[in-house]
């Protein structure tokens, strides 16, 4: 029968209690790492659901006419101000023309009704002298008739001329007023000249208008077009990608969202720029979902027959502002990102 070495023998409890003490260490590192895990999860909330977006302008003219002049390709970069596309302005420029021409002749008959109004005010001054002349005759006349040094006949003939005399101020009174009428003067405002100035602004923006201009530093995407194509006033040429402002929209689950608010700090990293951080700050929190269930159908409220006994959370867009621009690795719509919450900002004030 075999003996075992007494080394052996006395190494075999310190053996369990080493075995014990790994045990435990195990366990213990396994619950700090869950527990560190779990406060990574939480209070830093992080998801791959995040796309890159921009804003995107849709493009048309204010006029209708074909194109005449394309001065941009299809992801070209735009600054702001720089010539897009010119319609025809042909028609446009006569009508400004056209529009000039009427300002001129109706500044040549203000000029004209101004006269006709001198004119219209000098003949009345002139027939209340008259009437004026022809009370005066008729009041010396009234006493001389009791003496009977005139005769009836001559006082009757001063009042006919009197009252002829009044009613020809009164026609000149009005046709002063008629002609003030016609000349649209009221207090500095001239209403005929103002309207024809009206009509030549509205010209003069329409032929700028055939010069469609960025609005922004942008990028031309998806055009479709070239010289030539008729474009309809209001619809849609070209469209631009609003390049002054990138953002994420990053989908958190709704048990997160309790940890995130405007303000905070974000780490945000590209899928096509993997070893590269771009900072970005949180703008805002979505506030609401399109749900099938209990969605109005025909004003009757839709409820779903069945409930799955396995509820996931919902997950709710939060908007994060992207600070970093690299010229390097330009940003693009639709870029996937992963996003990361970092918590307040350095100067955000304590809660």
């Amino acid at each position: 029968m075999a003996v075992r070495p007494r080394e052996t023998r006395r190494d075999h409890p310190a053996l369990k209690v080493i075995g014990r003490a790994l045990g435990i260490l195990i366990v213990a590192v396994t619950a700090a790492l869950g527990v560190y895990v779990a406060r990574l999860y939480y209070y830093f909330p992080q998801t791959d659901d995040a796309y890159v977006r921009a804003n995107v302008v849709h493009i048309a003219p204010h006029v209708s006419g074909p194109i005449v002049d394309l001065r941009v390709q299809d992801n070209q970069h735009v600054r702001k101000g720089d010539l897009l596309f010119v319609v025809d302005p042909r028609p446009y420029q006569a009508a400004l023309r056209m529009a000039q021409a009427k300002l001129d002749l109706t500044n040549l008959e203000i000029k004209a009704l101004d006269n006709a109004i001198g004119a219209a005010r000098a003949r009345q001054t002139q027939l209340e002298a008259e009437v004026k002349y022809d009370r005066q005759y008729l009041a010396r006349l009234l006493p001389l008739l009791k003496e009977q040094f005139v005769t009836a006949d001559e006082v009757y003939n001063a009042r006919t001329r009197l009252a002829a005399a009044q009613a020809a101020v009164d026609n000149a009174r009005n046709e002063v007023l008629k002609a003030h009428n016609q000349l649209g003067q009221y207090g500095d405002v001239n209403a005929r000249r103002g309207a024809a100035q009206a009509a030549l602004y509205d010209a003069k923006l329409n032929v700028d208008y055939c010069y469609v201009r960025a609005p922004f530093d942008a990028y031309v995407t998806n055009l479709n077009i070239a010289a030539g194509e008729y474009a309809n006033e209001g619809k849609q040429v070209l469209s631009l990608v609003d390049n002054r402002t990138w953002y994420v929209m990053a989908n958190f689950r709704e048990n997160f969202l309790g940890r995130i608010e405007p303000g905070m700090k974000a780490q945000v990293y590209l899928i096509g720029y993997r070893n590269h951080r771009f900072r970005g700050v949180v703008q805002g929190v979505g506030w609401a979902l399109f749900q099938d269930n209990g969605a109005t159908v025909d004003g009757l409220a839709r409820v779903a027959p069945t409930l799955n006994w396995v509820r996931l959370s919902q997950r709710f867009p939060v908007r994060i502002t992207l600070l970093d621009r690299d010229p390097k690795r330009p940003f693009r719509m639709g870029q996937t990102a992963v996003v990361t919450i970092q918590g307040p900002a350095a100067d955000a004030p304590p809660r």
